[in-house]
Protein backbone atom coordinates (compact mmCIF):
# COMPACT_ATOMS: atom_id res chain seq x y z
CA UNK A 1 0.00 0.00 0.00
CA UNK A 2 2.82 2.39 0.90
CA UNK A 3 4.63 1.65 -2.37
CA UNK A 4 1.48 2.29 -4.41
CA UNK A 5 1.00 5.63 -2.64
CA UNK A 6 4.63 6.54 -3.42
CA UNK A 7 4.15 5.71 -7.11
CA UNK A 8 0.88 7.67 -7.27
CA UNK A 9 2.46 10.75 -5.65
CA UNK A 10 5.50 10.51 -7.93
CA UNK A 11 3.41 10.17 -11.11
CA UNK A 12 1.12 13.02 -10.04
CA UNK A 13 4.10 15.30 -9.32
CA UNK A 14 5.68 14.35 -12.64
CA UNK A 15 2.53 15.07 -14.66
CA UNK A 16 2.18 18.51 -13.07
CA UNK A 17 5.55 19.63 -14.37
CA UNK A 18 6.18 21.34 -17.65
CA UNK A 19 7.43 18.74 -20.13
CA UNK A 20 10.58 20.59 -21.29
CA UNK A 21 11.58 21.58 -17.76
CA UNK A 22 11.04 18.05 -16.51
CA UNK A 23 13.18 16.49 -19.24
CA UNK A 24 15.97 19.01 -18.65
CA UNK A 25 16.64 17.64 -15.14
CA UNK A 26 15.49 14.04 -15.48
CA UNK A 27 18.49 12.66 -13.60
CA UNK A 28 17.84 14.77 -10.49
CA UNK A 29 14.04 14.66 -10.50
CA UNK A 30 12.71 13.66 -7.04
CA UNK A 31 9.41 12.54 -8.64
CA UNK A 32 11.22 9.98 -10.83
CA UNK A 33 13.16 8.73 -7.80
CA UNK A 34 9.90 8.33 -5.88
CA UNK A 35 8.31 6.35 -8.72
CA UNK A 36 11.33 4.04 -9.17
CA UNK A 37 11.64 3.30 -5.44
CA UNK A 38 7.86 2.75 -5.17
CA UNK A 39 7.82 0.29 -8.09
CA UNK A 40 10.76 -1.69 -6.69
CA UNK A 41 9.19 -1.87 -3.22
CA UNK A 42 5.86 -2.95 -4.72
CA UNK A 43 7.43 -5.76 -6.79
CA UNK A 44 9.43 -7.09 -3.83
CA UNK A 45 6.57 -6.94 -1.33
CA UNK A 46 4.13 -8.37 -3.89
CA UNK A 47 6.34 -11.44 -4.31
CA UNK A 48 6.60 -11.88 -0.54
CA UNK A 49 2.91 -11.33 0.18
CA UNK A 50 1.45 -13.45 -2.65
CA UNK A 51 4.17 -16.06 -2.27
CA UNK A 52 3.37 -16.60 1.41
CA UNK A 53 -0.40 -16.58 0.90
CA UNK A 54 -0.28 -19.02 -2.03
CA UNK A 55 2.71 -20.92 -0.66
CA UNK A 56 4.49 -20.39 -3.96
CA UNK A 57 8.14 -21.37 -3.71
CA UNK A 58 9.15 -19.42 -6.84
CA UNK A 59 7.75 -16.12 -5.54
CA UNK A 60 9.21 -16.67 -2.09
CA UNK A 61 12.63 -17.39 -3.58
CA UNK A 62 12.36 -14.20 -5.67
CA UNK A 63 11.39 -12.24 -2.55
CA UNK A 64 14.30 -13.67 -0.57
CA UNK A 65 16.79 -13.10 -3.41
CA UNK A 66 15.66 -9.47 -3.88
CA UNK A 67 15.97 -8.73 -0.17
CA UNK A 68 19.43 -10.32 -0.16
CA UNK A 69 20.55 -8.19 -3.12
CA UNK A 70 19.18 -5.00 -1.53
CA UNK A 71 20.89 -5.81 1.77
CA UNK A 72 24.23 -6.54 0.06
CA UNK A 73 23.98 -3.32 -2.00
CA UNK A 74 23.33 -1.29 1.16
CA UNK A 75 26.26 -2.98 2.89
CA UNK A 76 28.56 -2.41 -0.10
CA UNK A 77 27.49 1.24 -0.39
CA UNK A 78 28.25 1.81 3.30
CA UNK A 79 31.66 0.13 3.10
CA UNK A 80 32.67 1.83 -0.16
CA UNK A 81 31.44 5.21 1.11
CA UNK A 82 33.63 4.80 4.21
CA UNK A 83 36.71 3.45 2.40
CA UNK A 84 36.52 5.78 -0.59
CA UNK A 85 35.28 8.84 1.26
CA UNK A 86 37.09 11.24 -1.09
CA UNK A 87 35.41 9.75 -4.17
CA UNK A 88 32.06 9.74 -2.36
CA UNK A 89 32.58 13.41 -1.53
CA UNK A 90 33.33 14.11 -5.19
CA UNK A 91 30.15 12.30 -6.27
CA UNK A 92 28.07 14.27 -3.76
CA UNK A 93 29.67 17.48 -5.06
CA UNK A 94 28.79 16.48 -8.62
CA UNK A 95 25.14 15.83 -7.65
CA UNK A 96 24.86 19.15 -5.80
CA UNK A 97 26.38 21.08 -8.70
CA UNK A 98 23.95 19.40 -11.10
CA UNK A 99 21.08 20.36 -8.84
CA UNK A 100 22.30 23.97 -8.73
CA UNK A 101 22.36 24.12 -12.54
CA UNK A 102 18.71 22.98 -12.74
CA UNK A 103 17.49 24.95 -9.71
CA UNK A 104 14.92 27.00 -11.64
CA UNK A 105 13.86 24.13 -13.94
CA UNK A 106 12.11 21.97 -11.37
CA UNK A 107 9.94 23.25 -8.52
CA UNK A 108 10.38 20.03 -6.46
CA UNK A 109 14.15 20.23 -6.82
CA UNK A 110 14.06 23.92 -5.93
CA UNK A 111 12.11 23.24 -2.74
CA UNK A 112 14.48 20.40 -1.85
CA UNK A 113 17.56 22.62 -2.24
CA UNK A 114 15.97 25.46 -0.28
CA UNK A 115 15.06 23.04 2.51
CA UNK A 116 18.62 21.67 2.65
CA UNK A 117 20.25 25.10 2.69
CA UNK A 118 17.96 26.33 5.46
CA UNK A 119 18.35 23.18 7.59
CA UNK A 120 22.15 23.02 7.28
CA UNK A 121 22.65 26.81 7.27
CA UNK A 122 24.72 26.67 4.10
CA UNK A 123 24.80 28.03 0.57
CA UNK A 124 25.95 26.27 -2.61
CA UNK A 125 28.25 23.25 -2.83
CA UNK A 126 31.67 24.48 -1.70
CA UNK A 127 30.69 28.13 -1.23
CA UNK A 128 27.95 30.61 -2.08
CA UNK A 129 29.78 31.49 -5.31
CA UNK A 130 28.84 28.07 -6.73
CA UNK A 131 25.47 29.60 -7.60
CA UNK A 132 27.21 31.27 -10.52
CA UNK A 133 26.88 27.89 -12.28
CA UNK A 134 23.15 28.58 -12.63
CA UNK A 135 22.25 30.56 -15.75
CA UNK A 136 19.99 32.92 -13.79
CA UNK A 137 22.46 33.60 -10.96
CA UNK A 138 25.57 33.66 -13.17
CA UNK A 139 27.79 36.58 -12.19
CA UNK A 140 29.29 37.39 -15.59
CA UNK A 141 28.69 40.81 -17.10
CA UNK A 142 27.02 39.22 -20.16
CA UNK A 143 24.21 37.72 -18.08
CA UNK A 144 21.01 39.76 -18.69
CA UNK A 145 19.09 38.15 -15.80
CA UNK A 146 17.73 40.38 -13.05
CA UNK A 147 19.06 37.76 -10.58
CA UNK A 148 22.66 38.15 -11.80
CA UNK A 149 25.21 37.67 -8.98
CA UNK A 150 22.41 36.74 -6.56
CA UNK A 151 21.78 33.62 -4.43
CA UNK A 152 18.46 31.99 -3.41
CA UNK A 153 16.65 33.42 -0.39
CA UNK A 154 17.31 30.14 1.48
CA UNK A 155 20.97 31.24 1.77
CA UNK A 156 20.03 34.33 3.78
CA UNK A 157 20.53 34.63 7.51
CA UNK A 158 17.14 34.27 9.15
CA UNK A 159 15.68 37.00 11.30
CA UNK A 160 13.15 35.67 13.80
CA UNK A 161 11.45 39.06 13.98
CA UNK A 162 10.54 39.02 10.27
CA UNK A 163 6.94 37.93 9.74
CA UNK A 164 7.34 37.79 5.94
CA UNK A 165 10.37 36.23 4.22
CA UNK A 166 12.29 38.63 1.99
CA UNK A 167 12.84 36.54 -1.15
CA UNK A 168 15.16 39.20 -2.61
CA UNK A 169 17.59 39.17 0.32
CA UNK A 170 20.25 37.36 -1.72
CA UNK A 171 20.41 40.05 -4.42
CA UNK A 172 23.99 40.79 -5.56
CA UNK A 173 25.65 38.70 -2.83
CA UNK A 174 28.08 36.92 -5.18
CA UNK A 175 29.64 40.28 -6.04
CA UNK A 176 30.62 40.71 -2.38
CA UNK A 177 33.60 39.18 -0.62
CA UNK A 178 33.26 36.40 1.96
CA UNK A 179 33.55 38.69 4.96
CA UNK A 180 31.11 41.26 3.60
CA UNK A 181 28.58 38.67 2.40
CA UNK A 182 28.71 36.74 5.69
CA UNK A 183 26.76 39.56 7.34
CA UNK A 184 23.77 38.75 5.13
CA UNK A 185 24.01 35.11 3.96
CA UNK A 186 25.56 31.75 4.81
CA UNK A 187 28.87 31.66 2.95
CA UNK A 188 29.90 28.09 3.80
CA UNK A 189 29.05 25.34 1.32
CA UNK A 190 26.63 22.51 2.01
CA UNK A 191 29.16 19.73 1.32
CA UNK A 192 31.29 20.52 4.38
CA UNK A 193 28.16 21.04 6.48
CA UNK A 194 26.79 17.67 5.36
CA UNK A 195 30.08 15.89 6.11
CA UNK A 196 30.25 17.47 9.57
CA UNK A 197 26.64 16.48 10.24
CA UNK A 198 27.38 12.87 9.26
CA UNK A 199 30.43 12.76 11.54
CA UNK A 200 28.37 14.20 14.41
CA UNK A 201 25.50 11.74 13.95
CA UNK A 202 27.29 8.46 13.27
CA UNK A 203 25.38 6.66 16.03
CA UNK A 204 22.06 7.92 14.67
CA UNK A 205 22.94 6.84 11.13
CA UNK A 206 24.17 3.50 12.42
CA UNK A 207 20.87 3.01 14.26
CA UNK A 208 18.91 3.85 11.10
CA UNK A 209 21.03 1.43 9.05
CA UNK A 210 20.49 -1.29 11.66
CA UNK A 211 16.76 -0.54 11.71
CA UNK A 212 16.66 -1.06 7.93
CA UNK A 213 18.86 -4.16 7.96
CA UNK A 214 17.09 -6.12 10.72
CA UNK A 215 13.66 -6.34 8.96
CA UNK A 216 15.41 -7.37 5.75
CA UNK A 217 17.35 -10.16 7.48
CA UNK A 218 14.20 -11.29 9.32
CA UNK A 219 12.31 -11.33 6.01
CA UNK A 220 15.02 -13.42 4.35
CA UNK A 221 15.09 -15.86 7.29
CA UNK A 222 11.29 -16.24 7.46
CA UNK A 223 11.06 -16.71 3.69
CA UNK A 224 13.66 -19.51 3.80
CA UNK A 225 11.89 -21.17 6.75
CA UNK A 226 8.56 -21.08 4.88
CA UNK A 227 10.20 -22.46 1.72
CA UNK A 228 11.63 -25.38 3.69
CA UNK A 229 8.25 -26.06 5.32
CA UNK A 230 6.50 -26.07 1.94
CA UNK A 231 9.09 -28.48 0.53
CA UNK A 232 8.66 -30.76 3.53
CA UNK A 233 4.89 -30.76 2.98
CA UNK A 234 5.37 -31.63 -0.70
CA UNK A 235 7.69 -34.52 0.20
CA UNK A 236 5.18 -35.77 2.78
CA UNK A 237 2.33 -35.66 0.26
CA UNK A 238 4.40 -37.56 -2.33
CA UNK A 239 5.35 -40.12 0.29
CA UNK A 240 1.68 -40.62 1.28
CA UNK A 241 0.63 -40.93 -2.36
CA UNK A 242 3.24 -43.59 -3.03
CA UNK A 243 2.26 -45.64 0.01
CA UNK A 244 -1.48 -45.28 -0.66
CA UNK A 245 -0.90 -47.10 -3.95
CA UNK A 246 0.71 -49.99 -2.04
CA UNK A 247 -1.90 -52.81 -1.53
CA UNK A 248 -0.29 -53.65 1.85
CA UNK A 249 -0.65 -50.04 3.09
Amino acid sequence: VVSMVMVAVGVYARLLKHAEAAMACLAVDPAILLVVVGVLIFLITFCGCVGSLRENICLLQTFSACLTVVFLLQLAAGVLGFVFSDKARGKVSEIINGAIVHYRDDLDLQNLIDFGQKEFSCCGGVSYKDWSQNMYFNCTAANPSRERCSVPFSCCLRDASEAVINTMCGQGMQAMGYLEASAFIYTNGCIDKLVNWIHSNLFLLGGIALGLAVPQLVGILLAQILINQIRDQIKLQLYNQQHQADPWY
